[in-house]
């Protein structure tokens, strides 16, 4: 049998794309080496499925995706608000919680998986499981056949490559499609993890293991140039720093390593440096001879005094009243710019998503069919685009999926 399209790989965006082809009536088959489908979709919003954000498909927003236009004509084929309708119309009612995102209503991303599968199944899409791919064969420009692990061969007439990055791969996410695609002449960029933990050289975070500080600023210095700033959630860890500001700026953070790259953690981010150093002149004036371990008590958390009290160098005895200029400032410091330097990012096995992949610019943003094989599609995380964490990237993958079952031709 020679199917009218292929898809290899039974994530968010392959399970879209083969089920949209289906929808157009295409005689369609996913090929999943895994025994069930869509495991990391299980995985993502901590096992809730943050489906997509409101502000995902905005103009406006379109930096965060690092810029890249590509993304206009596949939002616009399918929108945040298309991806909200899909799923009410599949059974799966959403909500919208804080910062855009949204979540099914029952908070199960069981139930976003579910509703997939019903699609593919309305579609009348062939699933096989345990279906690895080990071999893409072509001939005058284009794709014919893939052999299995098993050594089947199965033909079709359009192919379509959903098979992830190279984050969480007990999923089943271990790279192989950026391997096919480079053997096919596409330019891959170089995968590296998003979406992750960062590392840091300094000991002393062990100290600070488990403590969870909302609305913190957060900046990133390539050398002595600050690369980017951020306020929000942080959670230290015992080899580094974690918490949603923090993955979210990882991806950069990754993009400048090696060079020497640290992390300024500003823990009143509400005073600038002098606006803090007249607070502490007036709080140690009000306090008089209170002890200083004392007064920080009402300054930072428990866990987070004995670190402040070690850098600014103040007897944590001494009487805030008789405290120096030079020992204050120096107490400014240690809140203002607490800084770490990063020593690698926590690694695939802890990225939510992959960075780099096939190079947007050889492929038709309207189609999503390869500039190099006509009968081609790429969707989803094997393609060079990345967005923060609270449901961009699976927007991406929904998107892209949708756009490349559209187009193949029938």
């Amino acid at each position: 049998m020679v199917y009218d399209v292929i898809v290899i790989g039974g994530g968010p965006a392959g399970m879209m794309a083969a089920a949209r082809a289906g929808e157009r009536g295409a005689r369609a088959l996913l090929l999943e080496k895994n025994n069930q489908l869509g495991i990391k979709l299980l995985a993502t919003g901590h096992g809730r499925s943050n489906i997509t954000n409101l502000l995902a498909d905005k103009k406006e927003t379109i930096n965060i995706y690092g810029g890249h236009k590509f993304l206009f004509s596949v939002f616009n084929k399918f929108s945040v608000e298309d991806t909200i309708e899909f799923f009410n119309n599949l059974g799966v009612a959403t909500k919208e919680e804080d910062r855009g995102r949204i979540f099914p209503l029952s908070d199960k991303a069981i139930d976003v998986r579910g509703a997939l599968i019903k699609y593919l199944k309305q579609s009348n899409v062939e699933i096989r499981f345990g279906a690895e791919v080990k071999k893409i064969k072509t001939n005058d420009n284009k794709i014919t056949k893939v052999i299995l692990s098993n050594g089947e061969e199965v033909l079709g007439k359009n192919f379509i490559i959903s098979t992830g990055g190279k984050s969480y791969a007990q999923t089943g996410s271990t790279g192989d499609g950026y391997k096919w695609l480079e053997e096919l002449g596409h330019k891959i960029i170089i995968p590296r993890p998003a979406l992750t933990p960062v590392v840091v050289k300094e000991k002393i975070v062990k100290d600070l293991e488990g403590l969870s500080l909302k609305d913190i600023g957060i900046s990133i210095y390539k050398n002595k140039k600050k690369i980017i700033n951020r306020t929000g959630e942080v959670m230290f860890t015992a080899d580094g720093v974690s918490g949603p500001v923090i993955i979210d700026l990882s991806e950069r953070v990754g993009a400048t390593l090696p060079a020497p790259t640290f992390l300024k953690i500003d823990f009143k981010p509400e005073f600038d440096a002098a606006e803090l150093d007249k607070k502490l002149q007036n709080d140690f004036h009000a306090a008089h001879n209170k002890m200083f371990k004392n007064y920080l008590s009402s300054l930072v958390p428990p866990k987070l005094m004995p670190v402040i009290i070690k850098l600014s160098g103040v007897d944590e005895k001494k009487q805030v009243n008789v405290i120096a200029k030079l020992e204050r400032q120096k107490l400014v410091g240690a809140l203002k710019e607490f800084t770490l330097e990063i020593e690698e990012l926590k690694g695939f096995s802890r990225a939510m998503i992959t960075a780099g992949g096939v190079d947007v610019k050889e492929v038709d943003p309207k189609t999503m069919r390869s500039k190099i094989y006509k009968n081609l599609f790429l969707a989803g995380e094997i393609l060079d685009l990345d967005g923060p964490s609270g449901g961009y990237n699976l927007q991406i993958c929904w998107s892209t999926g949708y756009a490349a079952g559209d187009s193949v031709v029938l």
